[in-house]
């Protein structure tokens, strides 16, 4: 979705996305990408400020009776993080179909985007660029030195290496789960986790190659939405205040950084 952000130095055009309101944009369809990006070319001739929020879950929800009930809603009271995401991924099924989903729109929706939005943030004098991340994205959850010390080699990777893994991770996802950890790819919510890292790499490499812009990534904390199926310990409001203070950072502030609810943290 699209609106505007006062400060004391003007109106700052920004675009949100994974809104379920605004201009309807489907960030898998390009057709529907290069429709928001002329919008904004026709409307404002720039864009100051860029939050790449939409995101699936790479699993399909289902209901474990062997769980017991479904908890909804304060009947999460008393459990604590890893209760609740255990009880996340107890109720859920990780399909080939679902990780492929989580792929798309976790990690090539945010670099699609990004790239039919860039010649617009370069026509800001502050760009920014905030890409929704999640702690889930951290490489300590890779079972494999290798691609933890490829992933974090903020200046050799490239884009195209990136691509090759996400189609060899696909591949082993596809045969099964001893491929997955002969690899040394992570395990529970596997592809929610390789795209946020992707995500994650992607945003550092953009920085290196954009200094002109500000790119970041923003953890917004465990927060409850239709994808964490209301089982979040933050409100949507208090998720959204750790995105924003990225996005508002002082001018000629850090970048390719990644930001954990607020604060600067470790990619690791």
């Amino acid at each position: 979705m699209e609106g505007t952000i006062s400060n004391p130095l003007g109106t700052r055009i920004a675009v949100v996305t994974g809104g379920n309101k605004g201009i309807g944009l489907e960030v898998t369809d390009a057709s529907s990408i290069a429709r928001l990006a002329e919008f904004l070319k026709t409307r404002f001739g720039r864009l100051d400020i860029l939050v790449n929020n939409a995101a699936v879950g790479g699993i399909e929800p289902v209901d474990d009776p062997s769980f017991g009930p479904k908890p909804v809603g304060e009947q999460f009271d008393g459990m604590d993080w890893h209760q609740r995401i255990g009880w996340m991924y107890k109720n859920s099924r990780p399909t080939y179909s679902t990780a492929k989903e989580g792929l798309q729109t976790n990690y090539y929706g945010t670099k699609h985007i990004t790239e039919a939005l860039l010649p617009l943030l370069q026509s800001s004098s502050d760009g920014r660029v905030v890409n929704v991340s999640s702690g889930f994205g951290l490489l300590r959850y890779f079972r494999s030195e290798e691609l933890k010390q490829e992933l974090n080699d903020a200046g050799n990777l490239t884009e195209e290496r990136l691509d090759e893994l996400l189609d060899t991770f696909l591949k082993d996802f596809e045969a099964g789960a001893p491929a997955l950890e002969a690899r040394g790819w992570p395990d529970e919510f596997a592809s929610y986790k390789v795209a946020k890292a992707a995500v994650n790499a992607y945003s550092r490499i953009m920085a290196r190659r954009h200094p002109e812009l500000r790119v970041n990534c923003a953890h917004p904390g465990y927060v409850r939405t239709d994808m964490t199926r209301n089982s979040g310990l933050l409100t949507p409001e208090e998720g959204a205040s750790n995105v924003v203070k990225v996005a508002l950072l002082p001018s000629g502030g850090p970048t390719g950084v990644f930001f954990a609810m607020g604060k600067e943290a470790s990619f690791l």
